[in-house]
């Protein structure tokens, strides 16, 4: 059976990411990263979640604590506020510096440790929050640097299924391939209930509106 290592942050995208690796066939592996994000307990619940739906054949949960460290980011640095203005130009301050090359860079690792011919990332370009590390050129950047990095054998292809889709599509694909869309978690705040104001919440409430479709999940306001 061919295998897939699925980054899988406990949110919408990388959920149906990891769903759209599974309706091709492929065996689970699924990752998740704890970097001292805000939202870290809650994500990582509903990692598990997911991974369990997925019935994933290997899991890890990896500790990064050095990006609170690094800091200068909204989201592992509390003394930076969460904007809950309203989307905004340009790279916002909930963006984690080189948090994907990161991800990406250790998930390669885990693959060429299992033979998987793929790596499913569910970046999202066109409506994303306007982060650098999710442009599919990068991506394709780092795929050819990741396979010039490792053993010839290994030739792995990242995929990014989602790059070019809205949210209201991201919605859709979900619902329709049964991605238990409750076991996700899109709020950069809270792990309760969700704010609905910042911009992670405002993208997916936006995306559920455009789909005629109603959030699973709770939110504060």
């Amino acid at each position: 059976m061919k295998k897939a290592v699925c980054i899988i942050s406990g949110g919408m995208d990388s959920a149906l990411s990891a769903a759209i690796a599974q309706q091709e066939g492929y065996e689970i592996i699924a990752v998740h990263f704890n970097y001292g994000q805000r939202t870290e307990h809650k994500e990582l619940a509903c990692f598990r979640k997911i991974a369990d739906d997925l019935n994933a054949m290997e899991r890890y949960e990896i500790d990064l604590p050095f990006f609170e460290q690094i800091g200068a980011s909204a989201l592992t640095d509390r003394s930076i506020e969460v904007p809950t203005g309203g989307l905004e130009e340009g790279v916002p301050v909930t963006y984690v510096p080189f948090r994907n090359g990161i991800f990406l860079s250790i998930a390669a690792s885990i693959a060429e440790k299992h033979g998987a011919e793929s790596l499913f990332i569910g970046v999202v370009e066109e409506d994303s929050s306007g982060y650098p590390d999710c442009r599919e050129s990068y991506i394709e950047a780092m795929e050819r640097a990741i396979n010039l990095g490792t053993k010839e054998e290994t030739q792995l292809a990242i995929r990014m299924p989602l790059v070019h889709m809205k949210k209201s599509q991201i919605v859709q694909e979900a619902l329709k391939l049964g991605v238990r869309l409750e076991h996700t978690w899109s709020c950069y705040k809270e792990e309760d209930a969700a704010c609905g104001v910042c911009d992670s919440c405002r993208l997916r409430l936006r995306g559920f509106e455009e789909a005629g479709q109603k959030d699973p999940i709770v939110y504060a306001q």
